[in-house]
């Protein structure tokens, strides 16, 4: 079928082989790639139950049958296994320039499984796989193994072209429950610790060149669609926005509705906003737009910082997510020391949602007496300490590497800690944005913003914020168009350019499919049946898709707000019949 290469690569890493597996149409045709086909050989692959730092959990990378091609927004890559920090479905995607590299390689999925007993990095091309030895890598830092790899490339391999390494930092060899896998330095498939599955098979690094192309079926009408998305695009206030600020702009937004998470989850906004917002960035820091490959939204902020302790240093953000976890929850009231901390995270290999939350509930266990830590809001290098404390699983770091579900047991924290399935959530505060809290309670990775990015209709005035009639029937139709993004892996940012005829058009002109809207929402829709018999079958159950009770009994100080155990309930049973599945959240088939 046009848009694929009908081909799988299953690795195994323990015995160094590999095999090359077929893909049928009409398997392509159902899943479509991405999210659908990774989840599809999630479920078929994965032992039930099965430990995921154990050799048998698989992780598996795909591309979408727009990842080659001219469509803006499409080189991304995603990846799916078992989560070592909830225990259940994993998702994780990330941008930049990389998935044109894994795409080249000829392959709609690479599935790896087993675990070596030696550090090794692995050369995946047109080829096969060759296995290298890394012991000489094992320890480096994501900045430092990426740089060797392809300087290896470079020198034994002059016909690779454009490679691309997905790397791990020292917190994904030591199995930190959040580790990420990076690319290009910044780009991170950053939520729910696929960097320690990658750790726990001893995989240090993962290299990709080839110059194999899909053939999309309709060259013109491609083409002719990319124009039309770009000019489109050009007269968007989002994209304007996003172009002009990045997502820092978000900073000021959700601040101005008392939604920004501080002070790990007491209050909505904090006094030092106008230091670590899209304003600041820009005055402090040398700010130039930076985009994935194929985009012309420009979200990224490649920033240099002009002044003090960190002068000089230079990375691609923060965006507004680490600037809500260091900023808001840890209290630190510079947008220089959140750039700092934010590299520490990077090289490191771990996610800064979760670090910030981690280091921000750690704060709170210390004022508590909980916990013997010298560490508090705004102390920068105490906070960073935590962070490398945590990496190398040193001390308490041993104890906040193992995610905080389990962390908070041990700290006396459980009843305060702020988690869904295990995974804390993004800087939208559901006592304000009620959408917000169905969004993180059903997601499947956890407490997810990006499976429906649903602050955006509520922020907009589609649906009122407080409102709970209703509101699961537009969540789901939001979902499911965003999940169908995650099937052809489009970025999130076209979601206000791109709807479902834009979709079918996408579809139509790559694959040769011509599908209406309702056989697209239909493939969505199985896609999160799927996902959702992934984690029934690793035991979900509706108290997992429940808010933590302090969003319930802990009112923000400015708004009063909360959101009830009655408006959740009444939001996930009708989002559970909306989804057709039976009143405790199960399928019915």
């Amino acid at each position: 079928m046009h848009g694929f290469y009908n081909k799988m690569l299953r690795v195994d890493v323990g015995r160094r082989t590999y095999d090359i597996v077929e893909l049928s149409d009409e398997l392509l045709s159902r899943t479509m790639g991405g999210r659908g086909l990774g989840t599809h050989l999630l479920l078929e692959l994965n032992p039930p139950k099965v430990d995921p730092l154990s050799p048998y959990n698989n992780l598996i990378l795909t591309t979408g049958p727009l990842t080659g091609t001219a469509i803006w927004g499409s080189c991304r890559h995603g990846v799916f296994t078992k989560s070592p920090q909830t225990g259940m479905y994993s998702e994780a995607y990330s941008g930049g320039k990389a998935a044109e590299s894994i795409s080249a390689t000829g392959f709609d999925a690479i599935a790896m499984v087993g675990a070596s007993d030696t550090p090794l990095w692995l050369e995946i091309s047109p080829d096969g796989v060759v296995f290298h030895e890394a012991d000489d890598l094992w320890g480096a830092d994501s900045f430092a193994t990426e740089d060797a790899v392809k300087d290896w490339l470079k020198d034994n391999r002059p016909e690779a072209k454009r490679p691309a390494a997905l790397v791990i930092g020292p917190a994904g060899e030591n199995l930190v429950s959040f580790a990420v896998i990076e690319n290009e330095y910044w780009r991170s498939a950053g939520r729910t610790g696929a960097g320690a599955v990658m750790g726990s098979k001893r995989i240090k690094a993962i290299a990709f060149w080839g110059d194999r192309k899909r053939e999309v079926a309709n060259p013109a009408m491609v083409k002719e669609f990319v124009a039309s998305l770009a000019a489109k695009g050009k007269e968007d206030p989002g994209v304007k926005a996003f172009k002009a600020n990045g997502t820092p702009v978000m900073v000021d937004v959700i601040s101005g509705v008392g939604a920004f998470p501080s002070r790990y989850w007491q209050q909505g906004k904090v006094e030092h906003q106008s230091q670590i917002n899209a304003t600041a960035l820009h005055e402090r820091c040398d700010v130039t737009p930076h985009a994935c490959l194929k985009c012309f939204i420009a979200c990224g902020r490649m920033a240099t910082v002009k002044d003090g302790v960190h002068k000089g240093l230079q990375m691609e953000g923060p965006e507004y997510e680490t600037i809500y976890a260091f900023g808001g929850l840890c209290g630190v009231k510079d947008i220089e020391d959140i750039v700092y901390l934010n590299d520490i995270c990077d090289r490191l290999g771990m996610d800064t949602i979760s670090g910030g939350n981690m280091a921000a509930m750690t704060i709170e266990a210390a004022r508590q007496g909980k916990v013997d830590y010298d560490v508090d809001y705004g102390q920068v290098d105490k906070i960073a300490g935590l962070l490398a404390d945590i990496a190398n699983c040193d001390g308490l770091g041993g104890v906040l590497a193992k995610g905080v579900k389990t962390a908070s047991q041990e700290m006396g924290m459980a009843d305060q800690a702020i988690h869904v399935k295990g995974l804390e959530p993004a800087g939208y505060d559901p006592r304000v944005f009620k959408g917000m809290g169905l969004a993180y309670g059903t997601a499947p990775r956890g407490a997810c913003h990006m499976r429906a990015t649903f602050y955006k209709p509520e922020l907009a005035g589609m649906i009122d914020a407080d409102q709970i009639e209703g509101k699961a029937n537009l969540f789901v139709e939001w979902e499911d168009r965003l999940c169908f993004f995650d099937v052809l892996i489009l970025c999130r940012f076209y979601r206000d350019l791109v709807q479902w005829e834009e979709l079918g058009q996408m579809v139509q002109a790559v694959t040769g499919l011509e599908l209406s809207t309702d056989q697209l929402k239909a493939i969505a829709r199985e896609v999160t049946d799927n996902t959702r018999r992934f984690n029934l079958r690793e035991g979900l159950t509706m108290n997992d898709d429940r808010l933590p009770k302090r969003f319930a009994e802990q009112a923000l100080p400015d708004s009063g707000k909360t959101i009830s155990r009655e408006q959740m309930e009444q939001m996930l049973r009708d989002y559970y019949k909306a989804r057709n599945w039976d009143q405790e959240g199960r399928l019915e088939n």
